[in-house]
């Protein structure tokens, strides 16, 4: 993505002036983000953790766990949600934290990120959790998201000329006017565009198909910036227990499934073996039109959305249906035209789906998968779930709906705990 992104920022350039063989200067007016810093201290000195709720007014990634749901809204922390009646969710407490985007919990630890660092709580009382400790700087280039994805940011800024280490939490989206060298190919000078622009255990929670953390047996593996990270759970802390591994292809979900991860990328679904945790080893990858995308297993059928809209840039908003038998293999089976789906669950053969509100399938036969929608519905614009225990939580842009299925012919909505401003 930060390539594309890269090639469409110097391709405007190059359309908006042309070049001449008698000057080799331009002045060019451009957008550009420049990083808003923070003293790394009080960064990590900021967490904290409050028995009052505060007022969701974002969506974000979700995670259950013991009868509690956790919703991280992105960059302020974490929503705890009293969830032991789903008919009537109580939003119980918050844990403040920066640049919080990802989540997931196992034995009574929750572990999140921080922008660059790993932090965990000690949630053995879900609404007192305790902030136990941090790994700093092992998220390496973590970013906050940008005002506007079609513009770069400043890669000098951000690390060449930071020597105080400071952290950066925001962006400042500025206009600036310079006069650049053209190379003899092109229209600009590389070297300057390329600094201004992008370059299943009882004891594990269960996160939803956008999460980029995924659990293995005693181990925790995350996908930031196209690197996978893996620590150790086993002991009193979490440990990085490998060297970083690039994986590439942008990675935007990850999904634990058997001994495998199954990754979401904008090109398509990587496979990765973890049967042995500390060496993952590519099986395989299966490509198709470019989309962002999660993706969901079971009984060795995957499950993929990609939709239009989004930084991704491109139009087609399709669920395919991947047969993953043998993962050195992967076979496509079926794909279907959606109006726009994110996230999904699938549940013992009930397919749920993000898309123009929530669909459910019955997927045991993906050819007719279509034909054996079980419901419909409409009035949200769904981004995630998780199915649990024939509860269906979904968080969308305006709230968390929960749906009873326990009764698959009369699947009904049981709540909503309503986010916005």
């Amino acid at each position: 993505m930060k390539k594309l992104l890269y090639l469409l920022y110097i391709s405007t350039f190059c359309v908006l002036y042309s070049c001449s063989d008698n000057d080799n200067t331009e002045t060019i007016t451009y957008k550009i983000h420049e990083p808003v810093f923070m003293n790394a201290t009080t960064f990590r000195n900021s967490v904290k953790v409050s028995v009052t709720p505060q007022k969701i007014t974002q969506k974000g990634k979700i995670c259950f766990y013991g009868d509690y749901l956790y919703i991280s809204e992105p960059d302020k922390g974490i929503h705890i949600i009293d969830n032991r009646i789903p008919s009537s969710p109580k939003n119980a407490g918050f844990i403040e934290l920066m640049g919080n985007a990802d989540l997931s919990i196992r034995n009574n630890m929750l572990y999140a990120d921080s922008y660059i660092d790993l932090v965990w709580f000690d949630i053995s009382n879900p609404a007192k959790p305790e902030l136990k400790g941090r790994l700093e700087n092992v998220f390496e280039k973590a970013l906050p998201p940008m005002e506007d994805f079609r513009f770069g940011y400043d890669y000098a800024m951000c690390y060449l000329n930071n020597d105080n280490k400071d952290i950066i939490i925001g962006w400042t989206l500025v206009e600036r006017t310079e006069t650049v060298k053209r190379n003899m190919i092109g229209c600009y000078d590389y070297a300057y565009m390329q600094n201004s622009s992008n370059s299943g255990s009882g004891a594990n929670g269960l996160n939803g198909s956008m999460s980029r953390f995924g659990l293995y047996q005693d181990y925790l593996y995350t996908v930031i910036n196209n690197t996978m990270n893996i620590f150790n759970l086993s002991g009193d802390k979490p440990v990085k227990a490998a060297d970083n591994i690039y994986i590439g292809g942008n990675v935007e979900t990850i999904f634990s499934y058997k001994d495998n991860m199954f990754m979401g990328t904008p090109t398509g679904m990587l496979i990765y073996s973890v049967k042995d945790p500390l060496k993952p080893d590519y099986q395989s990858s299966l490509q198709h039109v470019y989309g962002c995308d999660p993706v969901v297993v079971e009984d060795d059928l995957a499950y993929v959305t990609i939709h239009s809209g989004n930084m991704c840039g491109q139009n087609a908003n399709e669920l395919f249906i991947v047969d993953v038998s043998d993962v050195k293999m992967p076979k496509q089976i079926v794909s279907y035209t959606m109006t726009g789906p994110k996230g999904l669950g699938i549940d013992n053969g009930t397919l749920f789906l993000c898309d123009d509100g929530l669909k459910v399938y019955k997927s045991d036969d993906p050819q007719k998968l279509i034909s054996n929608q079980l419901a419909h519905h409409k009035g949200m614009n769904g981004y995630d779930v998780i199915p649990h225990d024939n509860t269906l939580m979904m968080i969308a842009e305006d709230g968390l709906y929960q749906y009873d299925y326990s009764d698959l012919q009369n699947i009904r909505q049981i709540s909503v705990l309503t986010i916005g401003k």
